[in-house]
């Protein structure tokens, strides 16, 4: 009797454990959980920082979200910290305008063509007053018109 009241015990903790550990949908968007990084505003960095090479093959802004495919040489992608980086300059147009740029390290030692998406949460680059801008990705040719 004491085994199988241990049993069920057992079943009822490890349940209420495991529904404990599920994600709550209600806290997140699914933007904010699949959407990535922050953009970080930051003119030092934009001036400044050594990036790996790399080619832009699409841009596509959803909502706050920017996906970015991008294409370097590598083993697989999984290892490169790819991060989106603003100048911290507001061109005074209407719509107002902000440059922003991709910094990548990449450490991989192979020479395999390898293209992978990167997303980033621009909602930082909102300026107060304003629904809408226009963001300048340096090494894509299309400007990307950024509503919110």
């Amino acid at each position: 009797m004491k085994s199988k009241s241990l049993k069920s015990f057992t079943l009822i903790v490890a349940s209420v454990l495991y529904f404990q550990c599920l994600p709550d949908d209600t806290t997140d968007t699914p933007q904010q959980a699949d959407c990535g990084l922050l953009t970080s505003i930051d003119a030092f960095t934009y001036e400044n920082a050594a990036t790996n090479p790399y080619t832009i093959i699409s841009a596509d802004l959803t909502e706050d979200c920017l996906a970015v495919v991008i294409t370097a040489v590598g083993c697989d992608g999984l290892s490169w910290d790819i991060q989106l980086v603003d100048s911290a300059e507001v061109d005074e147009s209407n719509p107002p305008q902000r440059d922003i740029k991709i910094f990548l390290v990449n450490i991989e030692a192979c020479l395999t063509q390898v293209t992978r998406t990167a997303f980033f949460d621009v909602s930082t680059l909102q300026i107060e007053n304003e629904d809408e801008i226009i963001l300048n990705l340096d090494g894509f040719n299309q400007a990307i018109n950024y509503t919110y």
